[in-house]
């Protein structure tokens, strides 16, 4: 009988030497883009013996080095993905989507572990218990057996809800006016120059938007989408009104900055409430910052009290300001990853819209 397995380096790692730990995270950024560019391939030829050797290889070599540098989290983790692909190696799998998903999980996970604790931060919404647990319990499975384990595992770990998500909102038709293309000409003209502040924005709206509103549209259209095309154009424009030397700084925020960037909600606002017919794009953009635990801005409104159509644009928001964060890393994120830091913030978005959210994420791979 296996000895059950110690899960306290998941929860509170101890680290021994933090110096070890810098080297095992530098070599873990290092390895993890060729990983997901062999993943990426295999996805496209899953009989490649090369492909799935080297695959085999790098997670060994991981798991090596976290041993080396006595980062005990990353042995765990790294040691039940090991089996799975010894076995494929071996020719009892083959590899599928899912195995793919399951392999990138891990070492998402993994990696943003030992970022957060070389940064002496929190790992418990990480849930890497569950992964490693999860992942031991279908490590030895038959295949399809293994493939049903490990979608109920990634359900558990990244917080995907797409069915739970679904049954909550009811359609609403869109409120066309004859005039409403002029509008969302002018908002969009105004993106536009928002955009033109900083290189790091371009093609920020149309990327928003198109999250925006497929989002919606997974859920059947419960939000205006004239209306919410109109907010992701103005959500951000009140930035525009503040010193650039806030909202574009790099550095951390005073107190004095972080109060003012809180009135561009207001300021965008108020300028569809002054154009008659967009009161409802207005509420969206009013509301963007706001938190279904109330810990949100400009009001502290609770879940009930906040508009579907801002609980999109805080998602999609996120989403961007997310991947502008990795963007110094000139890599193709796994869209796991992309969404993990989404899905693991419980408090500070609508989970009845984080499943739609998250079903179209998968769908752009």
């Amino acid at each position: 009988m296996a000895a059950p397995l110690d899960l306290t380096p998941l929860i509170a790692p101890h680290i021994p030497d933090r110096e070890a730990l810098g080297e095992f995270l530098d070599s873990l950024t290092d390895k993890v883009p060729t990983i997901e560019r062999d993943v990426a391939r295999l996805r496209r030829d899953p009989g490649d013996r090369d492909l799935i050797a080297d695959l085999f290889r790098a997670l060994h070599n991981i798991k090596g080095d976290a041993a080396i540098c006595k980062v005990q989290m990353g042995v765990l983790v790294a040691h039940p993905i090991e089996t799975v692909l010894a076995r494929l190696r071996n020719g009892e799998l083959r590899f599928t989507d899912m195995l793919a998903e399951l392999v990138l999980l891990a070492l998402d996970r993994l990696e943003m572990a030992t970022e957060a604790v070389a940064q002496h931060q929190a790992i418990t919404h990480l849930k890497l218990p569950e992964l490693v647990q999860g992942l031991h319990a279908l490590c030895d499975l038959p295949g399809p057996q293994l493939e049903a384990q490990a979608e109920v595992l990634i359900e558990t770990v990244t917080g995907f809800r797409p069915k739970l998500a679904g049954a909550q909102v009811k359609p609403k038709a869109a409120t066309l006016r004859r005039d409403s293309a002029d509008d969302l000409a002018f908002f969009r003209s105004l993106a536009q120059q928002l955009e033109a502040r900083s290189s790091h924005f371009k093609g920020r709206t149309g990327r928003l938007l198109r999250l925006a509103l497929d989002t919606n549209a997974v859920a059947g259209n419960p939000v205006d989408p004239v209306q919410l095309e109109a907010a992701v154009y103005l959500h951000d424009v009140g930035m525009m009104f503040l010193p650039e030397a806030n909202w574009l700084k790099v550095d951390k925020l005073s107190d004095a900055d972080r109060k003012a960037l809180r009135e561009h909600p207001l300021l965008a606002a108020g300028i569809l409430e002054r154009i008659h017919g967009w009161e409802d794009a207005a509420r969206m953009v009013r509301e963007h910052h706001e938190m279904p635990d109330g810990g949100g801005y400009p009001t502290g409104l609770m879940a009930a009290q906040i508009s579907a159509g801002a609980k999109i644009l805080a998602i999609v928001d996120a989403f961007e300001a997310v991947t502008l964060k990795h963007s110094h890393r000139g890599q193709s994120r796994s869209l796991l990853r992309a969404i993990a830091e989404i899905n693991a913030c419980d408090n500070q978005f609508a989970p009845e819209w984080i499943g739609h959210f998250n079903e179209v994420i998968r769908g752009l791979a």
